[in-house]
């Protein structure tokens, strides 16, 4: 069974489909931790709400490396296998991405490389203004690069002439769900 440590800042929309997965049976898989650097992050409450082991850590007055650190060290402590940023809102550190190569994944609400580096409404924004016709998010291993990683998964959505930028994000994150759900058990036949 597969070990995952979640980095989140906002609400784990993502993280209650990968838990509803598991307690279907459709995922062999223990969410082992959860840390933000958001003390009033969701993801926290989630985590409390399954009894699954959740911390705190401030970046404030830290560096990256240091910050990195810290959280590194839980992720060891739990024995993580591998790592979800679920609106994780910190560029990871190169020594921290170098020390768990292929062992992170993020989810990107764009298909990239379409939009790199944009985060949460700013990106589906962006897609609006430019009319595409689609949209949808990707999941891609980290790496030091900015949301230049390789891609796991993408999926996709159409655009519609009523949609906004709050519309287009519920649209992806049922998808950014699923994504994450696909990849995990990508890996998990690789290993």
């Amino acid at each position: 069974m597969i070990r995952l440590g979640v980095l989140g800042s906002t609400k784990g929309t993502d993280l209650q489909a990968i838990l509803d997965a598991i307690s279907k049976k459709i995922l062999k898989a223990k969410v082992s931790l959860v840390v933000s650097n958001n003390k009033n992050a969701y993801i926290l409450k989630r985590a409390k709400n399954n009894n699954i082991p959740n911390y705190y850590i401030s970046h404030e007055s830290l560096s990256r490396k240091n910050f990195d650190s810290l959280v590194a060290r839980e992720l060891k402590k739990y024995k993580v296998d591998l790592i979800l940023l679920i609106g994780f809102m910190r560029i990871l550190s190169k020594e921290f991405c170098l020390e768990w190569k292929d062992k992170i994944l993020n989810v990107h609400p764009s298909l990239l490389p379409k939009y790199a580096g944009g985060m949460d409404n700013n990106v589906h924004e962006e897609v609006l203004k430019n009319k595409d016709l689609e949209t949808g998010c990707t999941i891609h291993f980290v790496t030091e690069k900015l949301d230049a990683g390789p891609i796991l998964v993408q999926k996709r959505c159409a655009v519609e002439k009523n949609d906004t930028p709050l519309t287009l994000k519920e649209k992806v994150q049922v998808l950014e769900g699923e994504a994450f759900l696909e990849a995990i058990k990508l890996i998990q036949q690789k290993s």
